[in-house]
């Protein structure tokens, strides 16, 4: 082994007091990243409409999940190779560093910084708390407490933006950055008590270019479809050459992998079928699941007239949905060893939530974007919590950070990707389907919408904004719709492997 531990290993037996405390250091850092990423979403409207730019607004979410993109394979491997614990430490300070970067912000550009350093600690305290799991418990059990994780992850979606909107509307948008920091300093405290200590027996040599040139893979999608068609057209020659840099990666990564002695993503997990199924469904559910996310809060506020605050309850249902699946499908995991078709259904349930928010306008009912909500989380939450479970019980034990990284890489560079995708195609639409249809006296226009703004616009102003709105966000659930059908038929091609009851090698 490449590692030894300086104290004893944590107990796995269920029972043992030491695993709950480390279980629970894992809920809780789990809880404290997560939070960076949905905190932000009911006060994205108020922080356009303070720093300006309608067609950056995506970028303070996407940044986030690019840089928690890039993180996770290179803080799971550096967690297989040095420790869970040292990994989770440094991310929390990097993750602090980032908030109070974002938390000071005068401007779109510094904030937007901020938020990508908090990304790169937040990917890593995701993917190596749920690989500390695989260290604690065997296959078996490890459904439930994944389910467990998931329902921590929906308790998130809902509880940041809803603190995110109090704030905004009692202090500014600038704490809601400071408003996790005490979870993140107890996290800390039980995490030094909670996992062993490591140190290295032999000196390893990191796998740097690899993790530089799959940085650059990532890196290139996300510009690509967040500049492609919009700020650049698709035939121009920077983005031609953005693509061939992306291809020019590709091509180095694999040769470089194939060489590495502790490659940052060993190539053999790509002729895994659990691998592959499951990271490929997890790329298409995180597509529809940040495209909710990210434009929900936006259309109650402007569209319906909620507050920012009561916009993030709406969030709720969604989480109630996630949790309940979540756990659920663990529960059914663990105690049958069974999980194949649960992502079938569940991908399924999602594809006919994402159709339903399609048809929303101005004039549907509360009642019919809370019913949809609840089939998003229903949806997403046997994806979260099967899908890490499977891989961890399907690879070797030496790759499980890795593997652990990969479900929530490929989850998040979904949600990257979709978020950029779908905010540029969405500013495209409402500029189109607004334009000459508002006053000449609205200041910045189509780049400063806010609900404060339209709500001082003459009453037929207003039902155009409100048209304009909704129509812009429907070619977004309707893509989100055919993914969610794709992920389902993907889904059909997972070779279930039995769940052992003890530890792999």
């Amino acid at each position: 082994m490449p590692i030894t531990k300086t104290q004893s290993p944590v107990d796995s037996g269920p029972a043992s007091s030491q695993t709950r405390i480390a279980l629970a250091a894992v809920a809780l850092t789990l809880l404290f990243a997560s939070l960076g990423q949905t905190i932000v979403t009911t006060a994205l409207p108020i922080m356009v409409a303070d720093l300006g730019g309608m067609d950056h607004m995506t970028w303070v979410i996407t940044a986030y999940l690019l840089a928690s993109t890039i993180g996770a394979p290179v803080a799971g491997k550096l967690g297989d190779l040095y420790g869970r614990k040292l990994v989770v430490q440094i991310g929390i300070f990097v993750f602090l560093a980032g908030a109070t970067l974002a938390g000071l912000a005068q401007s779109m550009g510094v904030l937007i910084a901020g938020r990508a350093i908090q990304g790169l600690g937040g990917g890593g305290l995701i993917v190596v708390s749920m690989a500390v799991v695989a260290d604690v418990l065997p296959a078996r059990q490890r459904g439930q407490a994944q389910g467990l994780l998931g329902a921590v992850f929906g308790v998130s979606t809902v509880i940041g933006p809803l603190i995110g909107g109090f704030l905004v509307e009692a202090l500014s948008w600038h704490w809601i950055f400071f408003a996790n920091f005490p979870v993140g300093l107890l996290a800390l405290a039980v995490l030094h008590t909670a996992l062993p200590n490591v140190r290295r027996e032999t000196a390893v040599k990191l796998d740097v270019a690899g993790a530089a040139l799959l940085a650059t893979i990532l890196t290139v999608a996300v510009l690509v479809s967040n500049l492609g068609g919009s700020v650049l057209p698709w035939g121009s020659p920077e983005l031609i050459g953005l693509v061939g840099l992306g291809l020019a990666a590709l091509a180095g990564f694999i040769a470089v992998e194939k060489r590495a002695v502790e490659p940052v993503l060993p190539l053999s997990l790509f002729r895994n079928n659990t691998f592959v199924v499951v990271n490929s469904v997890g790329f298409m559910v995180g597509v529809a699941m940040f495209g909710t996310i990210t434009f929900m809060p936006l259309y109650l506020q402007v569209v319906q007239g909620v507050s920012p605050a009561v916009s993030g309850l709406f969030l709720t249902p969604m989480m109630a949905g996630l949790i309940a699946s979540s756990a659920g499908a663990g529960q059914i995991m663990s105690h049958t060893g069974r999980y194949k078709w649960m992502p079938i259904l569940s991908t399924a349930l999602l594809a006919l939530a994402m159709l339903s928010l399609t048809t929303l306008s101005a004039g549907s009912s509360l009642w019919h974007v809370a019913l949809s909500m609840v089939l998003v989380g229903l949806g997403l939450g046997p994806v979260f919590s099967i899908g890490v479970a499977a891989i961890q019980n399907d690879i070797p034990r030496a790759m499980l950070g890795v593997g652990t990284a990969s479900a929530n890489m490929f989850r998040l560079i979904g949600g990257s990707i979709g978020t950029a995708a779908f905010g540029a195609l969405f500013s495209a639409n409402l500029a189109r389907n607004l334009a000459g249809n508002l006053p000449a006296d609205t200041g910045s226009g189509i780049g400063s919408i806010s609900a404060e703004m339209v709500s001082h616009l003459p009453l037929q102003a207003q039902n155009e904004v409100f048209a304009g709105f909704s129509a812009a966000l429907h070619p977004v659930f309707w893509i989100a719709t055919g993914l969610a059908f794709m992920a389902c038929l993907i889904s059909l091609r997972l070779r279930e492997v039995p769940l052992h009851d003890g530890f792999a090698d």
